[in-house]
């Protein structure tokens, strides 16, 4: 019967996921952002330069994926492209003061969702579910 246990584990983690997935949309909402393009713009404002190949690695998409992400939040006025100092072939991606305000705005309300969220812990219980997320990360 040990599998049923191992089932009800991987039915409830995926609930989970789901769940938090659904909150993080709903959380990016009022700024209009999928979760591609949120993370896309954390990973831009954390660095100062970032080429489309290495924004794909970091979010783990496909090239042309990473693409269509920075396209649209350069069309949202979010990020900006311009040339590589280390090889005028290449472009980066840098944030606009607009898209670090927004980044900023994100992490705040994603900050007070996951305090939401995993406020129905205590203590002890967030930082057991985080040693057991990060053994099964790995």
């Amino acid at each position: 019967m040990a599998d049923d246990g191992a089932g009800e584990l991987g039915d409830l983690l995926m609930r989970v996921a789901r769940s938090q997935r659904r909150r993080w949309r709903d959380a990016l909402a009022p700024w209009d952002l999928s979760p591609h393009q949120a993370r896309a713009l954390r990973v831009i404002c954390a660095r100062d330069g970032v080429r489309l190949s290495d924004l794909a690695d970091s979010l783990h998409i496909a090239p042309r994926s990473a693409t269509e992400v920075a396209d649209g939040l350069q069309e949202r006025g979010l990020v900006e492209r311009t040339p590589d100092p280390g090889d005028r072939r290449a472009v980066l991606l840098r944030p606009t003061a607009e898209g670090r305000r927004v980044r900023d705005e994100v992490g705040r309300a994603r900050a007070a969702d996951s305090a939401e969220l995993f406020g129905r812990l205590g203590p002890e219980d967030q930082a057991a579910l985080t040693r057991i997320l990060r053994a099964l990360a790995d």
